[in-house]
């Protein structure tokens, strides 16, 4: 029988990288079938925790955090948008427009994750979809119900969620845990609590680690 490798998946919806790298991790799990069975689940990170309500302006943030100019983040948008093409996910061709606070969403991860591994994928590729594919705002409660219908969930329940205050503290917990680990960027793949495979890697790279993290002696996983 496939071993089974318990992978988490820390990152954060405003994360292109992240859309990346699932893409790639995905592609890679295909290849894999038969060889190894895989429990994924994601994880909470936040790029700007601090981030208020209205927002930035992505060319304003960027130059403010990386001091990047105009013309390279449009090369560094053209270099990700071609890695994602590569794997599977369509980038929007203006890029994203503005910079969110993603907390109502990993709220809303969370919520999902409570009711199982394929209905918090489903919502996860939603989320990077209607941001990174659409332009639309993952602080926005309309966009995220959106995302929660598209992706076969109960938009009601999903409403009361964001209504309230439900999963907050949990999702602070998991973030605090996962910083206090040393994940500082994002995505960080964790497989078995044990092995980091960190940023938007080719599907060969995640084929490689996993399938040598599967073929290991038990005593070594």
């Amino acid at each position: 029988m496939p071993k089974t490798l318990h992978i988490a998946f820390v990152s954060d919806v405003a994360c292109p990288w992240c859309a990346v790298g699932l893409a790639s991790l995905e592609r890679a799990l295909e290849q894999l079938k038969g060889e190894v069975q895989v429990d994924l689940h994601f994880e909470p990170f936040e790029l700007n925790p601090q981030m208020g309500a209205e927002g930035q302006d992505i060319t304003e943030h960027l130059a403010q955090k990386y001091g990047s100019t105009p013309a390279q983040q449009a090369a560094a948008r053209e270099g990700i948008r071609r890695r994602g093409e590569e794997v599977g996910f369509t980038f929007r061709q203006e890029g994203r427009g503005r910079v969110w606070n993603t907390f109502d969403a990993h709220r809303l991860l969370y919520w999902a994750g409570e009711q199982g591994r394929t209905q918090q994928r489903a919502l996860k590729m939603a989320l990077l979809q209607a941001y990174h594919g659409q332009g639309r705002s993952p602080a926005d409660h309309e966009v995220l119900l959106d995302a929660v219908a598209s992706a076969g969930l109960d938009r009601a329940a999903a409403k009361e969620v964001l209504d309230s205050h439900d999963f907050a503290r949990q999702v602070r917990e998991r973030e605090t845990h996962f910083h206090q680990l040393g994940i500082h960027a994002v995505p960080s793949v964790i497989v078995n609590d044990r092995h980091l495979i960190q940023g938007g890697q080719p599907a060969e790279v995640f084929v490689q680690a996993l399938r040598q993290i599967a073929q290991a002696p038990a005593e070594a996983v």
